[in-house]
């Protein structure tokens, strides 16, 4: 081979960035392979550059001890890698392994022992030119397969920008992403989404592989890490390090939680990550296809971080065991089902993003267990309410007195001194007091009293004590009627008399 040709490797080397020497020694395996298909070839040979710029071929004689050792090391070496093979693809290849196909490595062994001839033949120079050009190219693609595959593998979990080729089978969808195609697998697609051809998609790269026809990269449009990056690139302050997004939890497809901390006193990390009339959260909205997300200031405090992780619901209390990481959360009757969300979606999503295992009851619920509890003769410390029970089913909302677990209103009291005498009150219910006057203002609680149950059959008696009351006021409007008369009549008599005197 001339020194042109040479020269040429060494720049196609350099504009495809390949590594010194890779392609010289690729031309000299290649060359070794066509001098061991020529008739007469000596078994052991090797290929190498000379000084010339000129391929030569050197016959290697070893002794026949150290030749059989050197062959054995090769065998072993060869079945070894062919069970290596079989584990990995899990198919059992049938391949035979001759002698001729064997390589071994004599480098070890003292160079006295060894014999070199040059048998170059005559026509070498030929066969290198043919067979240049063939190696050339593959170990251009090779090499490059190689590069794109060092280059995607550090790109794990990074968002990319693809256009949409075509559907595969089982419903994959074929990204181009410029350099390499990927692969969408339906596993990592969004139900409810469609790919249209030629259309631009974002999605996160989760894995590349290294397979025979180039680096095989997977997508992801179901990766939290979606959502993240989406909102570095539409919000400032997030790729400023101003906000910072602690957690995510996301349904893929239905609904997200994001939570955000602000680091820099009077910015709001809600405000910026909604942006000017929506406009922010709307771009990330419209990239996910409508997926709905709730945007949830980050709290230190985990009682505070649950309750605004249960957002759009109102939450009246939260009670935390910060020993076994569980929440239970107390909302208002109305709220119950906005809390937990069609199918648990939005409870789910908020023991997501906060990592504590929440159990959301309504106030009704919690203020029957609660008295359950304190009846039962249960010793647990309550929140400090009155345990007792309104007709509405609710919980008195004032505070009990010390010692006790009921409130300072009569009725109450006396629920009490009967709880403590010992009678049964499991099913007491009070009434809620009339107001005498003017409602209570806002802030004030509202307070109750005491019915007792014998005022129930009253109802049944109203008809007859209705009646007594008619007949009683009979005779006293016929003894008006004729006081009435009399005071009438007194006059006209006096007015009669008058002339005669």
């Amino acid at each position: 081979m001339s020194k042109e040709i040479l020269e040429a490797v060494r720049q196609i080397e350099r504009e495809k960035g390949i590594e010194d020497d890779v392609l010289v020694r690729a031309l000299e395996d290649a060359l070794l392979a066509a001098y061991k298909k020529t008739p007469g070839a000596a078994r052991h040979a090797t290929v190498e550059l000379d000084s010339g710029g000129d391929f030569r071929v050197w016959s290697v004689a070893l002794p026949a001890d150290v030749e059989e050792r050197l062959m054995d090391e090769a065998r072993e070496r060869a079945i070894t890698e062919l069970e290596a093979a079989e584990v990995e693809n899990g198919e059992r290849s049938h391949t035979l392994i001759t002698d001729d196909d064997l390589v071994i490595d004599w480098s070890d062994v003292p160079d006295e022992q060894v014999k070199r001839a040059d048998v170059t033949p005559e026509n070498f120079g030929r066969i290198a030119a043919q067979t240049a050009k063939q190696v050339i190219l593959q170990r251009i693609r090779e090499a490059e397969r190689e590069m794109m595959y060092d280059e995607y593998v550090d790109r794990v979990t990074e968002v990319v920008t693809g256009i949409v080729q075509q559907a595969g089978d089982r419903n994959n969808v074929l990204v181009d992403l410029g350099k390499v195609e990927a692969l969408l697998p339906r596993s990592e697609q969004v139900d409810g989404e469609r790919y249209e051809q030629g259309s631009r998609i974002k999605a996160v790269i989760t894995e590349v592989r290294s397979g025979t026809k180039g680096p095989q990269v997977i997508l992801s449009r179901r990766d939290p890490e979606l959502i993240k990056t989406l909102f570095e690139l539409e919000v400032p302050e997030i790729a400023d390090g101003l906000v910072e997004i602690r957690g995510v939890a996301r349904e893929p497809g239905y609904r997200s939680k994001i939570a955000v901390e602000s680091h820099v006193q009077g910015v709001d990390p809600v405000g910026a990550c909604v942006g000017p009339r929506g406009s922010r959260v709307r771009m990330v909205v419209s990239e996910l296809r409508g997926e709905k997300i709730d945007i949830i200031p980050w709290n230190p405090e985990p009682a505070r971080f649950v309750a605004k992780a249960l957002s759009p619901a109102r939450v009246r209390e939260v009670l935390v065991d910060d020993e076994s990481s569980e929440a239970t959360v107390v909302v208002p009757d109305d709220q119950l089902s906005l809390a937990i969300g069609k199918e648990g979606l939005n409870a789910r999503l908020a023991a997501r993003l906060t990592g504590w295992k929440i159990d959301i009851q309504s106030e009704t619920e919690f203020a029957r267990a609660e008295a359950d509890a304190a009846f039962g003769g249960q010793e647990e410390e309550f929140s400090g309410r009155c345990v007792a029970l309104l007709s509405t089913g609710k919980r008195c909302p004032n505070t009990a007195l010390p010692g006790s677990h009921y409130c300072g209103i009569p009725a109450h009291r006396e629920i009490a001194e009967r709880e403590a005498a010992g009678e049964d009150v499991t099913a007491e219910i009070v009434q809620p007091a009339q107001p005498e006057s003017e409602e209570p203002e806002a802030g004030e609680v509202e307070e109750v009293e005491a019915t007792d149950a014998v005022e129930e059959p009253a109802a049944e008696t109203a008809p007859a004590t209705e009646a007594v009351a008619e007949e009683e006021a009979a005779p006293a409007a016929e003894a008006e009627a004729e006081t009435t008369t009399g005071a009438e009549t007194e006059p006209e008599k006096r007015e009669e008399t008058t002339p005669a005197e």
